[in-house]
């Protein structure tokens, strides 16, 4: 037995599509993203979670709460999952960034942004500590962000920051799977849009549930 985590963006708003920097900024979801986060809870409300836990922004709550009424369970809030802040950015589009901030641009360093290890070492307690709640064989549904996931993946994989970029974003209202094994977290699915499929293989004696 061992738990489960799905890690799931939230779905599009009015600045996804304007690429402009979200940070701590509280958008709501966008007639799209309200279709794809009540898509997304129906293909995951058959995995039965045990446990939902959202960003407190209202991108993800929103796309929490649709899980929420076809599982019937509560939505927890958890401020730790919330997106990495983009200080002097937020609501500038990338142009308008790359013209303002060549230098930080290049290195994605927001002037009076959060630090990319203090995000995903906030992302990734909260999801341990929400994990540590469900039982052996449960599994937990986080509400996040594109750059939060990421990061607190890779943390939580034990992955030295120089490889952080190694691991792509997420889509909105895509998910990443995660599976607490023997040795540490492992990541079975990223930037998924599907159910998760059984999986036996000669790569590992652990064969991933469905």
């Amino acid at each position: 037995m061992s738990r489960r985590v799905v890690c799931l963006r939230h779905g599009q708003t009015l600045w996804n599509v304007e690429r402009r920097f979200q940070g701590h900024t509280d958008i709501p979801l966008d007639e799209t993203g309200i279709a794809q986060a009540d898509r997304a809870a129906s293909m995951l409300a058959t995995l039965r979670p045990d446990m939902i836990v959202s960003s407190n922004l209202q991108r993800a709550s929103e796309t929490a709460r649709a899980l929420a009424r076809v599982t019937g369970l509560d939505v927890a809030v958890d401020e730790d999952l919330r997106e990495r802040g983009g200080g002097e950015w937020e609501g500038l589009t990338r142009e308008e960034i790359s013209a303002g901030w060549p230098r930080e641009f290049a290195a994605w360093e927001a002037p009076g942004g959060e630090d990319v290890a203090d995000v995903a070492k906030r992302v990734s307690s909260a999801i341990t500590r929400w994990a540590d709640r469900i039982d052996p064989d449960g599994l937990l549904v986080v509400v996040s962000h594109g750059a939060a996931i990421r990061l607190g993946i890779a943390r939580l994989m034990g992955l030295p920051q120089e490889h952080w970029p190694a691991l792509g974003g997420l889509g909105n209202c895509s998910w990443s799977v995660l599976q607490e094994g023997r040795k540490g977290w492992r990541l079975l699915e990223h930037n998924a849009g599907t159910l998760p499929e059984p999986i036996q293989s000669d790569d590992s004696p652990e064969a991933t549930p469905s």
